[in-house]
């Protein structure tokens, strides 16, 4: 079944936590924030030992499209695929289960966001291995991650009390929690059996066509009526009816109404989502002051900040900021306050201040 095995990275976002680096047209998984490949090029090293680049799928968008097409050169160009607008990872997924399952029914196809960071790539790929073999048999196969703390912004996964993190076996989900309140994050965690939701899931094509069918048939009903994808008019047909699909997530769109769900519990992989210039900052090499820097820092009298700036940057007497310089901007923000990076986004939106997006 090897051969049968794809890879779709889903790369269609724009990162807007970390403006203002991260702009429509050079977002996040584009951009380098831990050595010299970017994000998504980091996931495509990390698949490659077990997938062949022709295998590999990346759908994105128009915006980001010629980018990415020059960043990976080993991936075929046709196979970067340009949404005709941002429709969730529902439609997205089941575009992709349609292009493959149209070239080879056998496909069983692997999903993994383009903006995550994994340091412990042997052990991952292990897992992945498993999961591969487990969506043989199973609708679908959904990944665990192991909590290091009591996470409010990330979905749960309820395995069996049985389980055991670190083991590649394929279990029975109990359940889908929603993002918890504090309260409950805490107790999810000390009971042990609850992981986050990494957001990678295995499963054959033909399987997510059927539940697509099933629980969101708009959408499934729209996309089977696309043309052959080396069709002349391929393009044309999705630019008209992918606007129409359902925006709507997979795991709401169908995972979680899914009666066969298999998870693995990873244990730890080193896994971050690198969701905000918080998770920049944890991620990086700090000075004996816990002040990292992309570039030349003078510190005096400061600690824990994060500076990402072309030029040489001075602090004095100044704590725990993320400053981020660009050519035509500049971020200063408390590193408490890094997930609301992505208000400033809202509000230059709604000042129609493009050029700065």
């Amino acid at each position: 079944m090897a051969s049968h095995r794809y890879g779709l990275i889903m790369a269609g976002g724009r990162g807007t936590r970390f403006w203002p680096r991260s702009r429509k047209q050079n977002a996040k998984q584009v951009l380098r924030f831990f050595g010299e490949r970017s994000l998504i090029q980091q996931t495509v090293d990390r698949l490659t030992p077990l997938i062949p680049p022709e295998n590999i799928w990346v759908i994105t968008n128009d915006l980001l499209q010629a980018e990415i097409r020059s960043q990976l050169p080993e991936v075929p160009k046709q196979q970067i695929v340009a949404e005709p607008a941002q429709r969730n990872t529902a439609p997205c997924i089941a575009l992709a289960a349609q292009i493959l399952h149209e070239a080879d029914p056998e496909a069983v196809l692997g999903v993994f966001p383009a903006d995550h960071l994994i340091l412990k790539e042997a052990r991952f790929r292990n897992v992945v291995k498993a999961a591969y073999k487990a969506a043989e048999t199973n609708d679908v196969v959904v990944l665990g991650i192991q909590p290091r703390w009591p996470e409010t912004g990330y979905g749960y996964i309820e395995f069996p009390k049985s389980v055991r993190p670190g083991l590649t076996d394929a279990l029975a989900v109990t359940s889908f929690r929603e993002k918890p309140d504090a309260k409950t994050a805490k107790r999810f965690v000390e009971r042990g059996n609850f992981l986050w939701n990494s957001g990678m899931f295995f499963w054959r094509a033909e399987t997510v066509l059927d539940l697509m069918r099933h629980h969101q048939p708009k959408t499934a009903t729209l996309l089977a009526g696309l043309p052959a994808f080396r069709s002349r008019s391929f393009a044309s047909k999705l630019a008209a009816v992918y606007p129409l699909c359902e925006n709507i997530s997979i795991d709401y769109a169908i995972i979680e109404k899914t009666r066969q769900v298999a998870g693995i519990a990873l244990d730890d992989i080193g896994w971050n989502d690198v969701g905000s210039w918080e998770a920049v900052y944890d991620l990086a090499d700090k000075d004996g002051n816990g002040n990292a820097a992309r570039g030349e820092l003078i510190a005096e009298d400061s600690t824990g900040n994060y500076v990402d700036a072309a030029k040489p940057v001075a602090l004095v007497g100044v704590n725990d900021l993320v400053i981020v310089d660009t050519p035509d901007a500049l971020l200063v923000a408390n590193r408490a306050n890094a997930q609301d990076v992505s208000k400033v986004v809202k509000a230059l939106d709604a000042k129609g201040r493009e050029e700065l997006l």
